[in-house]
């Protein structure tokens, strides 16, 4: 059965967040506790450079390396890169420039951020200073930035990275932010769920009909565009059963989370298993939805009291 097409393909922002936590070996808790100190701390390698921000192992040598040495406020710009419009969460409002700086004692640059009016006011081999934060944390925050500072070259001096109230681990947010469009063929079937009607789209060459549809067959890699509206009925194929509860999900444990292949669809689909004990689901058991009022999708699957469907007529779909 051909649908009428949709007016609108669907659009929402979507946000994927992940703080990763990670405890600190004694070279990078130096580092963040030197900077809470307003220290800045390099390691000397085997060949004798300074390596800021330090590593735990010598990246030619491969050996451990915790020689500490500290080195100046003040460096050199190797490099750099304007960025007009500055985003959410980066370290300054207004504009800046991106730099690279090779702080005066070290061998290696250190990538921050320079505060400058314009970006002709930016040079590679402009002297420049760090900018401390005005509440140190013990992490890379606190260079709060660099600013322009005329001065003549400093060296780096031993330090034996010996710091009160060291720090031990630190949390890095991760964060993306973007507005997803499924396309126009899962607009169509999220459309339909709302009517409580599940379509798929049939490829023009091997006929198959896949649900949720894509736009495109996944074996044939043509276009599809002929909606076929499946189900409500189908066949567990597969299923596993879940004894661990996930955040934010408001479901008792265990239950059962299966591969339905709805009936005229030649591709299962997930669902949660219900209204039956979990030690009794099966392959080859005949299910249907169980939809909640408002609901824009089935909340679950139940059994319809049909006999199991065969295993040849599902082997496929496994």
């Amino acid at each position: 059965m051909t649908a009428a097409p949709s007016p609108e393909v669907l659009r929402a922002p979507l946000v994927v967040e992940f703080p990763f936590t990670r405890s600190l070996g004694p070279v990078q808790s130096a580092f963040l506790t030197g900077l809470r100190e307003r220290t800045v701390l390099g390691v000397k390698t085997a060949g004798g450079g300074v390596l800021v921000p330090p590593v735990e192992y010598d990246p030619v040598t491969a050996e451990e390396i915790r020689d500490l040495v500290e080195v100046a406020p003040t460096g050199t710009v190797t490099t750099w890169a304007w960025n007009p419009a500055p985003r959410r969460d980066q370290p300054l409002r207004t504009p800046f420039a991106w730099v690279l700086v090779r702080l005066d004692g070290a061998d290696t640059a250190l990538l921050h951020v320079l505060d400058a009016p314009g970006p002709d006011a930016v040079r590679t081999g402009m002297r420049v200073r760090i900018r401390w934060a005005a509440e140190p944390t013990g992490a890379i925050t606190d260079i709060a930035c660099f600013e322009p500072y005329e001065s003549e070259k400093g060296r780096h001096t031993p330090h034996d990275g010996r710091f009160a109230d060291p720090v031990t681990g630190i949390t890095t947010p991760a964060r993306l932010d973007y507005t997803y469009s499924p396309g126009r063929a899962p607009t169509d079937y999220i459309n339909a769920l709302a009517e409580r009607r599940t379509v798929g789209e049939r490829c023009p060459s091997c006929r198959k009909v896949y649900v949720p549809p894509r736009g495109a067959c996944p074996t044939c890699g043509i276009a599809t565009a002929e909606r076929v509206e499946v189900g409500p009925r189908g066949t567990v194929t597969t299923f596993c059963i879940v004894n661990i509860k996930a955040r934010n999900l408001d479901i008792e444990v265990p239950y059962v989370y299966a591969h339905i292949a709805l009936d005229g669809a030649d591709l299962a689909l997930h669902g949660r298993i219900g209204g039956i004990p979990y030690d009794q689901v099966r392959m080859g058991l005949r299910v249907e939805p169980v939809w909640t009022p408002g609901g824009r999708y089935p909340d679950h699957y139940r059994p319809t009291g049909e006999p199991d469907a065969d295993y040849d007529a599902y082997k496929e779909l496994i």
